[in-house]
């Protein structure tokens, strides 16, 4: 048997503004015969508890300087998606890169 997860003090709404800080931890791109966006899934941390965030820029293949291992704050509409919690076209700033080796 595992440990309880804590639930967190404060829950990501259903829906309404989000202003958060997470990692990207996944990274997608829509094939070519798609029309094109470019999603992410950013891992926040909030009261001690991660949750996932899917980030979604529509109309954008990739965007610069965007990858996995990236710090990112964000901020837009958070709205559920089959379940899943989803910003659509935030805005954001790249607040931390991973180290090059």
């Amino acid at each position: 048997m595992g440990r309880p997860v804590p639930e967190a003090a404060n829950p990501l709404p259903v829906r309404g503004r989000i202003k958060a800080r997470g990692v990207i931890h996944r990274v997608t791109v829509a094939p070519v015969t798609a029309p094109p966006s470019f999603t992410v899934v950013a891992r926040i941390d909030r009261d001690g508890v991660r949750e996932d965030v899917r980030i979604v820029w529509m109309g954008q293949r990739r965007v610069p300087g965007v990858e996995a291992g990236v710090t990112l704050r964000f901020e837009g509409m958070l709205s559920r998606v089959d379940g899943t919690p989803t910003v659509y076209n935030p805005r954001y700033e790249i607040i931390g890169r991973p180290e090059e080796y």
